[in-house]
């Protein structure tokens, strides 16, 4: 990769530069601090200012289990260099590391295509503004992907020196696979992917008679070193919360907090649009939830429609859902199941997903959610309406590039990773469009592949 900059230095310079503009139009344009992000800041300052990794209230500092360490501990990292609650410094910092995913991608390329189809991937990342966007919130996505791309860079770079393997590709690999799972626990995905191909290659090598250790080696030292750094976490919550939580719950919630698995299940036999995550899975609890914004499929018959909007009145008289109420939206989640079990496990699923994928990445600018309905200020409207387009071109352009592009070996690595997230996104009830931001740096990859012009280089 140095040859190709020192070759192209210019264009990467300038490549570079529009990169940084656009992530500083948004950081400057449109910051999100959002709800999540004093969560991950209250936590790092109670463990910088008082050694507590806990939430604070009206009884002190509660110690906590909600959140990984990763956000925390870099937020506390900033906060400690450039004074307390600075998110402009961190959101400074995540564009530094978000153009750092951009010369990621960029080598990942050079070996997986060629090296000319590394400039253009690189343009593509530098100027991706899903990418860009989340640079500017402080949230996990921007570090998550970073780490992301890092461990698939040094799993590709691993791969293809299997000829001279070196520990240190895949020490590199489960390090920066381990960070991506202190910082969200769906990071051991990208663990579950490499191990898999590995697996894979190993059970090939087997059967054909060929060496197999170095692969048995690798897949052992990425599988240690991504899992040793969540044993200090671990350990920690045993000592002090007495639970064995390796990750974070699955509803990020106290062990005391009652989880309402009742909702959640009936939500999950109707929701498949995001605007349907903010109007409806967000508001609860604490806020009232309009009948009239629920889609014509969260009802059977006239008969279920009449019992969902008397369980919804039932809510908005307490805005929050007791043991009680959470039951009867159980059972009534139980019969929309038996009704229709292809919808619930197959169809929904699969509009899930696409919804994730294809719809306009706007969750953190000011477009309006329902953009279908173009009723709001043009310049949102049409800010909206680009941002939509734009992600089709990019994702239509990594299908194409994947039909009509030459891979060197190994490509099947990215694209297992890609099938399991996205599967593993089916199960999930609330499609929202950044869980999708971890698969974009192999979106860039196929997409630059359109732009191929000379021989593949051989693994």
């Amino acid at each position: 990769m140095r040859e190709i900059l020192r070759q192209h230095f210019r264009f990467f310079l300038f490549a570079t530069l529009a990169g940084v503009a656009l992530r500083l139009l948004f950081i400057l344009r449109f910051p999100a601090i959002t709800a999540d992000s004093f969560v991950y800041g209250d936590i790092a300052k109670n463990w910088l200012q008082r050694g507590v990794y806990g939430l604070g209230g009206g009884n002190g500092i509660t110690p906590t289990y909600i959140r990984l360490p990763g956000y925390p501990a870099f937020l506390a990292a900033v906060f400690a260099i450039f004074g307390m609650e600075h998110y402009r410094a961190a959101l400074m910092l995540q564009m530094l590391a978000d153009i750092g995913t951009c010369f990621l991608i960029a080598d990942v390329t050079r070996r997986l295509i060629s090296p000319r189809a590394a400039k253009p991937a690189f343009l593509l990342a530098a100027l991706c503004p899903f990418l860009a966007d989340y640079a500017a919130a402080a949230l996990t996505e921007t570090l998550e992907i970073f780490f992301t791309a890092l461990a698939l860079n040094f799993a590709i770079t691993g791969l293809t020196a299997l000829d001279r393997p070196r520990i240190r590709h895949w020490l590199g690999c489960g390090l920066a696979t381990g960070a991506a799972i202190l910082l969200r626990p769906d990071g051991g995905l990208l663990l579950a992917a490499i191990e898999a191909y590995l697996v894979w290659l190993l059970l090939r090598s087997v059967r054909a008679r060929r060496p197999y250790l170095h692969l048995l080696r690798a897949s052992l030292v990425i599988l240690i070193a991504s899992l040793a750094p969540l044993v200090p976490w671990t350990l920690r919550n045993l000592h002090t919360l007495h639970r064995f939580e390796p990750l974070a719950p699955r509803y990020a919630t106290e062990e005391s907090t009652f989880v309402t698995v009742g909702f959640n299940r009936w939500v999950k036999t109707w929701m498949a649009d995001y605007a349907s995550v903010e109007e409806i899975y967000w508001a609860v609890p604490g806020n009232p939830i309009d009948a009239d914004k629920l889609p014509l499929r969260a009802f059977d018959s006239p008969e279920q429609r009449e019992q969902t909007e008397e369980l919804l009145d039932d809510y908005n008289q307490l805005l929050h859902l007791t043991p009680a109420l959470d039951a009867r939206f159980s059972v009534l989640a139980a019969a929309r199941v038996r009704r229709a079990p292809l919808r619930y496990y197959v169809w929904l699923p699969i509009t899930r997903i696409a919804d994730m994928w294809l719809r306009p990445r706007t969750e953190i600018l000011p477009s309006n959610t329902r953009w279908w309905e173009f009723d709001e200020d043009p310049k949102w409207l049409a800010l909206g309406l680009s941002v939509g387009v734009i992600n089709l071109l990019y994702i239509g352009a990594a299908v194409a590039g994947l039909v009509r592009g030459r891979f060197a070996a190994f490509l099947g690595l990215l694209l297992t990773f890609v099938i399991l997230r996205t599967a593993f996104l089916g199960t999930l009830e609330n499609p929202e469009p950044r869980y999708t931001l971890e698969m974009y740096p192999v979106v860039v990859l196929l997409a630059a592949a359109l732009f191929q012009k000379s021989p593949v280089l051989e693994g």
